[in-house]
C-alpha cells in the first residue's frame, strides 16, 4: 500500500489541471482508489504484485500511461516474486537506457533454458542435420515466442499491454490454457521494443492531460534520430536499437515474432494477417502459411471472447518491403508479423457513432474477413490493451498446441532453402574488393553478416563464367539457410502492376517498391548463374574473426571505417572479419588529396578541420556539349605526417600526396532546419552528418525567423519535408504555443535574405517545392500536376546522368543510381541562371528497381539543379540522397552540398552545356 500511495501522490492530481472538470476529477479519484484497493499487502516471494499496486493505476486506465522506467520497475518486482520470470538485460538504447527482456515459462523450463536455446539454435541452422534428428529435437524443444509493444511509441497500448500480459502469465492458477503455455513455450516479453520512445510519449502526455493540449502530438521524434522509421531499419542496422534486437534474435533464434502496432483501418478494431498483396518475393512459403494460420487463430481467440471487429488483408498492410523489423525475420525462417489495433490518441477515450464511419461501413454488413463488424461506442485504452492481451495469448496458445510443428517447420524451411540454392541460381554472389568506394562493400557485407549471412573470401584467383576474381574477393555462397535474405536485398525488384480497379491508377505500395542494395550503395555485386566449379569451391575460405565483447564494445567505439558508432558490427564473429583493404597513399608532398568517391574522405576532411588543418577544393573541368565533366578534389593541408597517416589507416582511404595547395578554402558553418513537426528525413540527415563528423547546428522556427542568418551560417539544409510543414508547422491550438506554426512569411524572407547575401540553401526532394514556390524560382516540377494514372513511382531506384564537374556532384559516377520517392522532375524557365547537376537520359526508362509509370515524363529532364539567386545559391536535389541511411552511393551529394559555401560556389561557372531543356512530351505519347 505504501508503494501505491507513493506512486499516486508522486503525480499532479488531474483535477488541478487548468481543464479540471468533473469527469477528470472522477477518473483521478477512481484511479487513486483502485491503486489502494488492489495494492498487495506485501511483496514477497509467494505473492505476485498486481500492476496497479506498483503503477498506482490499472493498466489501460483512461488518462494514464506508464513510462518505461515504471514498467521495468514492475518487471523487476515480478522477477523477485516468481520463479516463472527471469529479467535479462540485453543492451542500451540510443539515449542510454538499460534495455531488458523477460523470459516467462515454467520454473523447470527456465532452469533448463540454455538447453532449449541450444535446440532452437540447431534447428535454425539445419545444415548437416537429418530429418530424423530434427524431428527428435523438435519433440524435445520448446517454442520461443517474442512478444513486444511500443515500437512506434505514439501507438501506446502495446507497451502497456506487456505489463498486464506478464502479470497474467505468472499469476494465473488453475488455468489450463496458461499452464499449457508455460509448459510448452518460453515467452520472450519485451516490456517495450522502444524504451526511449515509451518514456518520451508517456511524459509528454502527462504534461498535457487536463489541458487543451491533452492529445497534442509529440514535437520530437520518438527515437533519437528516426522516429517511426525504427521499423524500417531491419537489414541496414544503422540504429543501435536495431542491432540490439538483431543480436538478441540471433542469440535465441525464436520461432515466432509478434510486434504490436496501432493503426487499424477504421472502423475495424484490429487488423491481422494474412497480409495485403504483394508480399516479399523471397518469403519462404512455409513461413507465410504459418503466419496466415496464426492470424486466423488470433481472430478466433478474439471472437471466442466477444471482441468483435477483426479484419485481414485489405489493400493497406502489404509485406513487400523487407526492411520491417517485424517482417525481415520471415527471411530467416521465423514466423514474423505485426497486427494493428485501433487507436484514438494516447489514453484519452473517444465515443464513435455510425456518422463517424465511412459510408461503405455503415450498414454493418458481415464479410468473409470481417465477420463481426464493430458497431461503434466508446473506445478506451483499456479496450486496445484487452484486444492486444487476447491476441498475444492466442499466439502463445497456438505456439503451445503446435510446438513441435513450429520447431520442425523452422528446420524444414531452412533446409529447403539450402536445397533450393544447391540446385539452382543464383549459386553465389561475388563482391570484388576493388570498388569505387572499397568501404561501401564492407558496410554492405557487415550488415548481412550481422543478420546471420555467412560470408567467405577467395584465397586465390579464380575465373567463373568468364570473369576473373582476384584473391580477397568476397563470396556469399547461397547454399545457406538465410540465403533468401541475401537475395531479397541484393537482387532487383519489380513491383507488380496492381491497380485500384481495371484500367485505374496503380495501388500505392505501403512502403518502398525497390531497394536493391548494390545500386543504393554503389557496390559491384555479381551473381553466379552457374554452379561453382570444384576449384572455385576449394579457394573459398569462410570469414571469421575475434568478436568484441557486446557488453564492453561501446566504449571502444567500433571500427573507425564503419558508419555506425558504438556497439556495432565488431561484436559479430563473421562481420568483424570483413575489413576493407588497408589505406594507401601515393605521390609526395605535405598535402593529402582525398577522393570524394570514398565516403570516408569526408570523415578525413572533418577530422582535419577539427585538428586545425586546412581543406581546399579544386574544381573539376566541364564536359563538352551534353557531356559530363570531371570531378573536383579536396586537398588537406596543415597536418603532421603522423596525423595524415592515421586518417588514411583509420578510414581505409586510397589517397594521394601532393605539394599543390591551390583551390578555394572549405570550412563552412552549417545549419539544418529541425521543425517541431517531427521529420524523419531531418533525423536521418542529422544522423548521417554526425556519423561522418560534420559540425552543424539545428535551427528551429524561431532561429530562422530571428534572421541575421548570413552572419552565422554559410550553408543551411532543409531535409525532405512538405512545404506546409516548413511554412505552417502545427496549427495554433493543436500543440502548446511554443511548438505551433512554421517559419511563416518572416522566416521565408529571412531565408531569402540569407541566400541573396551569399548563403547556400540546400533542399532535398519534397522541400524543393517550398523553395520553388516561396522564392518564385525559374524552375518547374513537370510532374507536380500529374495524376497517378499518368505518372507514379514511390520508393524506387533510378539511373541519372550526373555532371561531377559541379562541386555538389564531385565523386559521383557519370551514370549514378538515385532513390526516387515521389520526387520532383525539373525543367527551367525564362530567367534561369545556374547549373543542372543531374539529368535523366533522353530515351528509355530510368527505372532500375521498383516501379515506374510514365517514363516519358522524365526523359531528358533534370534531377538536381543549382539556382543562382542574388549572391548565393539555392540547390534543389530532386531525390532522397540519404534515404534511411541506405543510399551510400549518394551520401557524397549530402556531404558536398554541406561544403558548398560561398567560396566553393564562387569557383564554379554559372552555366554549362551539360543540359538543355527538352520539349514537353505530347499528351498520351509515351516512349
Amino acid at each position: 500500500m505504501e508503494m501505491a500511495m507513493s506512486r499516486a501522490n508522486g503525480r499532479p492530481p488531474i483535477a488541478d489541471s487548468p481543464r479540471g472538470g468533473q469527469v477528470h476529477w472522477l477518473l483521478a479519484v477512481r484511479s487513486w482508489l483502485t491503486g489502494i484497493l488492489l495494492a498487495a499487502p506485501s511483496i514477497g516471494s509467494a505473492q505476485i504484485p498486481t500492476p496497479a499496486s506498483v503503477l498506482g493505476f490499472e493498466v489501460g486506465a483512461d488518462l494514464h500511461l506508464a513510462t518505461y522506467e515504471e514498467s521495468i520497475e514492475y518487471f523487476q518486482l515480478l522477477d523477485a516474486a516468481t520463479d516463472k520470470l527471469s529479467l535479462i538485460e540485453i543492451g542500451q538504447t540510443s539515449e542510454g537506457r538499460a534495455w531488458f527482456v523477460a523470459l516467462i515459462s515454467s520454473p523447470q523450463n527456465l532452469a533448463d533454458v540454455e538447453s532449449y536455446r541450444g535446440i532452437a539454435q540447431r534447428l535454425a541452422h539445419p545444415d548437416g542435420l537429418t530429418d530424423t534428428d530434427a524431428r527428435r529435437l523438435a519433440r524435445q524443444g520448446k517454442a520461443l515466442v517474442h512478444i513486444d509493444g511500443g515500437l512506434h511509441a505514439s501507438e501506446v497500448a502495446g507497451a502497456q499491454h506487456t505489463i498486464q500480459l506478464a502479470h497474467d502469465l505468472v499469476a494465473a492458477t488453475d488455468d489450463p490454457t496458461i499452464d499449457e503455455i508455460l509448459e510448452n513455450v518460453i515467452v520472450m516479453v519485451w516490456p517495450s521494443i522502444n524504451p526511449d520512445g515509451q518514456s518520451m510519449v508517456a511524459n509528454w502526455y502527462r504534461s498535457n492531460v487536463g489541458t487543451p493540449y491533452e492529445v497534442a502530438p509529440l514535437p520530437r521524434l520518438y527515437q533519437k534520430y528516426i522516429g517511426h522509421d525504427n521499423n524500417r531499419d531491419a537489414y541496414m542496422l544503422n540504429m543501435i536499437e536495431s542491432r540490439v534486437v538483431g543480436r538478441t534474435w540471433r542469440h535465441w533464434e525464436p520461432h515466432i515474432i509478434y510486434v504490436h502496432h496501432q493503426t487499424a483501418p477504421f472502423p475495424t478494431r484490429i487488423w491481422l494477417p494474412p497480409f495485403a498483396e504483394p508480399i516479399a518475393t523471397q518469403a519462404p512459403p512455409l513461413m507465410s502459411r504459418t503466419v496466415n494460420m496464426i492470424g486466423m487463430a488470433i481472430a478466433h481467440g478474439l471472437e471466442s471472447r466477444g471482441l468483435p471487429g477483426a479484419t485481414h488483408m485489405g489493400t493497406g498492410f502489404d509485406a513487400w518491403y523487407p526492411g520491417y523489423v517485424d517482417y525481415l525475420p520471415m527471411l530467416q525462417h521465423i514466423a514474423s508479423f505485426w497486427t494493428e489495433t485501433a487507436l484514438y490518441r494516447y489514453a484519452t477515450p473517444r465515443f464513435y457513432t455510425l456518422n463517424d464511419f465511412p459510408p461503405n461501413r455503415r450498414d454493418l454488413r458481415a464479410e468473409t474477413l470481417y465477420s463481426s463488424p464493430w458497431q461503434g461506442g466508446w473506445w478506451h485504452l483499456s479496450d486496445a490493451v484487452e484486444y492486444m492481451r487476447v491476441a498475444s495469448l492466442s499466439v502463445l496458445s497456438f505456439a503451445a498446441k503446435y510446438r513441435e510443428e513450429l520447431l520442425y517447420g523452422r528446420y524444414q524451411s531452412g533446409r529447403d532453402v539450402i536445397v533450393k540454392y544447391r540446385a539452382g541460381p543464383p549459386y553465389a554472389y561475388f563482391i570484388p574488393q576493388d570498388q569505387r568506394d572499397p568501404v561501401a562493400a564492407v558496410e554492405l557485407l557487415r550488415r548481412l553478416a550481422f543478420n546471420g549471412i555467412r560470408i567467405s573470401q577467395l584465397t586465390e584467383a579464380v575465373t567463373h563464367e568468364g570473369i576473373s576474381y582476384p584473391p580477397g574477393t568476397w563470396v556469399i555462397p547461397m547454399d545457406q539457410e538465410f540465403a533468401e535474405l541475401a537475395r531479397q536485398v541484393l537482387a532487383t525488384q519489380s513491383y507488380p502492376d496492381l491497380r485500384e480497379f481495371p484500367s485505374g491508377p496503380p495501388e500505392q505500395p505501403y512502403d518502398a517498391a525497390g531497394w536493391t542494395l548494390p545500386y543504393m550503395m554503389d557496390v559491384r555485386v555479381i551473381a553466379a548463374t552457374q554452379p561453382l566449379e570444384a576449384t572455385t569451391m576449394q579457394a573459398i575460405q569462410p570469414v571469421r574473426g575475434t568478436p568484441a565483447d557486446w557488453t564492453t564494445a561501446g566504449a571502444s567505439g567500433g571500427a573507425q571505417f564503419d558508419s555506425p558508432p558504438g556497439v556495432g558490427f565488431d561484436t559479430d564473429s563473421v562481420a568483424v572479419g570483413i575489413v576493407p583493404p588497408a589505406g594507401t597513399t601515393n605521390g609526395s608532398g605535405n598535402a593529402l588529396v582525398v577522393d570524394a568517391a570514398q565516403n570516408n574522405s569526408f570523415k578525413a576532411i572533418n577530422r582535419a578541420l577539427a585538428l586545425g588543418g586546412t581543406v581546399r577544393f579544386q574544381p573539376g573541368t566541364e564536359g563538352a556539349e551534353g557531356q559530363s565533366g570531371t570531378s573536383g578534389r579536396y586537398v588537406i593541408n596543415g597536418l603532421s605526417g603522423e596525423a595524415r597517416d592515421a586518417m588514411v589507416n583509420d578510414f581505409a582511404l586510397r589517397a594521394a600526396r601532393t605539394g599543390d595547395s591551390d583551390g578555394v578554402s572549405v570550412q563552412p558553418s552549417i545549419g539544418m532546419f529541425r521543425p517541431w513537426s517531427p521529420s524523419m528525413d531531418e533525423g536521418w540527415t542529422r544522423w548521417l552528418l554526425e556519423q561522418f563528423g560534420f559540425p552543424f547546428r539545428n535551427l528551429t522556427n524561431a532561429d530562422i525567423r530571428g534572421g541575421n542568418l548570413r552572419s552565422r551560417f554559410d550553408v543551411i539544409i532543409l531535409a525532405s519535408d512538405r512545404p506546409r510543414t516548413i511554412m505552417d508547422g502545427y496549427a495554433d491550438g493543436t500543440v502548446p504555443p511554443r511548438y505551433a506554426g512554421g517559419i511563416g512569411d518572416v522566416g521565408t524572407r529571412a531565408l531569402d535574405r540569407f541566400v541573396r547575401e551569399g548563403g547556400t540553401l540546400i533542399f532535398f526532394n519534397a522541400s524543393t517545392a517550398f523553395a520553388i514556390e516561396q522564392f518564385h524560382l525559374p524552375v518547374e516540377n513537370v510532374v507536380a500536376e500529374l495524376g497517378r494514372g499518368e505518372f507514379f513511382s514511390s520508393g524506387s531506384v533510378f539511373e541519372v546522368i550526373t555532371d561531377p564537374s559541379h562541386p555538389v556532384m564531385t565523386g559521383m559516377p557519370e551514370r549514378s543510381k538515385i532513390f526516387f520517392d515521389r520526387s520532383p522532375v525539373f525543367t527551367t524557365k525564362e530567367g534561369f541562371e545556374g547549373r543542372v547537376l543531374a539529368k535523366y537520359a533522353e530515351h528509355g526508362s530510368p527505372l532500375l528497381s521498383g516501379y515506374l509509370l510514365g517514363e516519358e515524363y522524365l526523359q531528358g529532364y533534370a534531377a538536381a539543379v543549382d539556382v543562382k539567386r542574388g549572391d548565393g545559391h539555392v540547390v534543389l536535389i530532386g531525390f532522397r540522397p540519404q534515404w534511411r541511411g541506405q543510399t551510400f552511393g549518394t551520401f557524397r551529394v549530402v556531404f558536398n552540398a554541406a561544403l558548398y559555401g560561398a567560396g566553393v560556389a564562387g569557383a564554379v561557372p554559372d552555366s554549362s552545356e551539360f543540359w538543355s531543356a527538352p520539349d514537353a512530351p505530347e499528351e498520351g505519347n509515351g516512349s
